[in-house]
């Protein structure tokens, strides 16, 4: 536990809040995820490196649209990235994908 009844260590403990890319973008990862279709989309591509979104959106039962909306999202989100092979999408984890969470909540 951290004593905090001085005033030096409160601040500084404050300033590694404040302003932290690391923070925000953790915060927006996991706002995003909080949805249990871009949760499923999450675990699909843990355990299934690369998806199509035709794949992605019969394996969790919603509608391609739904899909590729939650995808637009994670993507923005730095999740998940694609790659398109001529008419078809493909889905995977971007590498290290939630090692920033993890960083940033001590894990």
């Amino acid at each position: 536990m951290y004593n905090l009844n001085m005033r030096s260590s409160t601040q500084q403990i404050k300033d590694e809040l404040k302003d932290n890319a690391a923070i925000e973008l953790c915060a927006r990862q996991c706002g995003t995820i909080g949805d249990a279709t871009k949760l499923k989309i999450c675990y699909l591509l843990r355990h299934y490196p690369e998806l199509s979104v035709t794949t992605i959106a019969e394996l969790v039962g919603t509608s391609i649209s739904n899909i590729s909306h939650s995808l637009n999202k994670l993507r923005a989100a730095q999740l998940v990235k694609c790659r398109k092979e001529a008419q078809t999408v493909y889905y995977s984890l971007e590498k290290d994908a939630f090692a920033n969470v993890l960083s940033v909540i001590g894990g």
